[in-house]
């Protein structure tokens, strides 16, 4: 049976430290419609009051694995907040390259991000969460420079009735071989292939392959969820889309494949 890791019980205290925090922030914060101030309510701790991702969370501390330093701190250890100033956001239903759609950061709001720490705002109403996506675009000019066109329509996601078989995970594996995905996730999928000490992100920070042996990533891992990365990619942390190198059907497997990683085949 696969267990939680150490570290998840490390997450869930850290998490459960953020929500805390958020709940004894006056709740005049809260009565306003203003994006600043929920924004300065419930995002400037952890993402900075410049979006620059530089809040408070520094204070956590440091992590080793592989012999080496990792200074930024959701789940793994090896993120930190997200930097609103360059637009760059690895959960997204829209292609590599695009920008999130406005539905995209909302349910990033409202759900949060657990293994992430990042807390739900579920109690917030549609327009709250549309005024703090409103004062998020202000962070980057990108928003206005550069917007999304045609060509950046969400990604569409259908799940076959396929996906989750032995018959589909077989078929996965070997495009898991062929993409070379050990390379970086090992080959039992723990996040310990051959190049998985020299891996970093966009900001040249050290940051590890997911475990697929652990529990659920980040946005959990349903099928949906997986076949999204695999097709959007993780903007920023290496991880590329596969969009354009697999078919949707070859996706499909690959899902199928890493399910069977994590244990739920």
């Amino acid at each position: 049976m696969i267990k939680c890791k150490k570290g998840e019980l490390i997450g869930i205290f850290v998490f459960l430290f953020f929500v805390t925090a958020s709940i004894f922030v006056p709740s005049t914060t809260y009565a306003t419609d203003d994006g600043k101030n929920l924004y300065e309510g419930r995002c400037l701790l952890c993402h900075g009051p410049l979006g620059d991702g530089k809040g408070l969370v520094k204070v956590l501390p440091h992590f080793y694995k592989f012999g080496k330093l990792y200074t930024t701190k959701p789940r793994d250890f090896t993120q930190k907040p997200r930097d609103f100033t360059n637009a760059v956001f690895k959960f997204r239903t829209t292609p590599s390259g695009c920008l999130p759609t406005d539905s995209d950061l909302a349910e990033l709001i409202k759900n949060g991000i657990p293994k992430a720490y990042m807390p739900p705002n579920g109690d917030l109403n549609q327009s709250e969460i549309s005024s703090i996506i409103k004062y998020i675009k202000t962070f980057s000019k990108i928003w206005e420079e550069n917007p999304n066109d045609a060509s950046c329509a969400p990604i569409a996601i259908n799940k076959p009735d396929y996906v989750g078989t032995l018959e589909s995970a077989a078929k996965g594996k070997q495009i898991w071989v062929k993409m070379k995905c050990a390379d970086c996730h090992g080959e039992q999928g723990r996040g310990d292939g051959p190049k998985s000490g020299d891996i970093i992100d966009d900001w040249g920070n050290p940051i590890l392959p997911f475990d697929f042996t652990s529990c659920a990533a980040k946005m959990t891992f349903k099928p949906e969820s997986g076949y999204r990365a695999f097709s959007t990619g993780l903007s920023g942390s290496g991880m590329p889309s596969y969009s354009d190198s697999l078919s949707e059907e070859e996706r499909w497997h690959l899902v199928s494949y890493t399910l069977m990683l994590m244990g739920k085949i």
